[in-house]
């Protein structure tokens, strides 16, 4: 079954990211062809082809609308397989350089995606990757509010206290803590909006992944939806709760990659 979409909050854009905003987020797979199967089948993606200045590379898109893209890792590469947010920078390689000043590393980059713009992947101190993202022709994500599209982004790491100095200073966010003796989070926001989430979970971190940005997507059953992605090859890989942006379920695909589905409360 594909995602119903509704249009309750739907918002298609096509205006830049505001720096330090998450505004577009890969997946980089050994077999692509059946992960946008899977893909499809689960959020109602079509797919087109991208730039591939990395090897082939397809976006992912909903009513015309570009959410999300997939590449294919080289043979050599036996990387994590898993959904990176790439974060807006007015200048990648200014961004870069900071990432290095401030403890982190870049691992692949700046370079040119044709005439998309230009990217960098980087690791915060902790192990985390992201990648950041210059806009040139390609914005980003251009619909939100609708099911099968990116709603939220967190990073699950040891700590909050070391690891949000290093996002405020390399991207310059605010931050807004979590008072709570049991609950280390950490929300961080650009020009008053909250944008992304850091959560601290101590040793709670999978050992075979460590620190590591986890994506969000909406959908109108999180129970069904993950359901759906057992049927398709996926295994539910945390079980349901209730988190403050609703029903929440994390999942993997045929491929190992985790993202978490979301639906609205009531």
């Amino acid at each position: 079954m594909t995602e119903t979409r509704g249009s309750a909050g739907l918002s298609g854009t096509t205006r830049r990211h505001a720096p330090g905003t998450p505004c577009w987020v890969s997946l980089m797979v050994h077999a692509m062809t059946p992960t946008q199967d899977f893909y499809r089948a689960l959020f109602g993606w079509e797919f087109q082809p991208g730039p591939q200045p990395l090897g082939p590379y397809v976006r992912a898109l909903l009513d015309g609308y570009e959410v999300a893209g997939i590449g294919r890792l080289p043979p050599d590469r036996h990387l994590p397989i898993a959904w990176t947010p790439y974060i807006g920078s007015d200048d990648v390689d200014a961004t870069a350089e900071q990432v290095r000043s401030c403890g982190g590393t870049v691992g692949v980059g700046p370079l040119d995606a044709a005439e998309a713009g230009r990217l960098a992947i980087a690791c915060d101190p902790a192990g985390a990757v992201f990648g950041i993202w210059q806009a040139a022709r390609h914005l980003g994500t251009g619909l939100t509010g609708v099911c099968g599209t990116p709603v939220w982004n967190e990073l699950l790491t040891y700590d909050t206290a070391g690891v949000a100095q290093f996002y405020r200073t390399v991207f310059g966010y605010t931050q807004e803590a979590v008072v709570s003796p049991d609950f280390d989070y950490v929300t961080l926001h650009v020009e008053g909006r909250p944008v992304a989430g850091i959560h601290g979970v101590g040793h709670t971190l999978p050992r075979d992944r460590g620190a590591h940005w986890m994506t969000y997507f909406q959908v109108s059953d999180a129970d069904r939806t993950a359901e759906r992605a057992a049927e398709l090859g996926g295994h539910v890989v945390r079980a349901q709760c209730t988190t403050a942006l609703g029903r929440m379920i994390t999942v993997a695909d045929p491929e190992g990659a985790t993202f978490s589905v979301v639906s609205p409360l009531g």
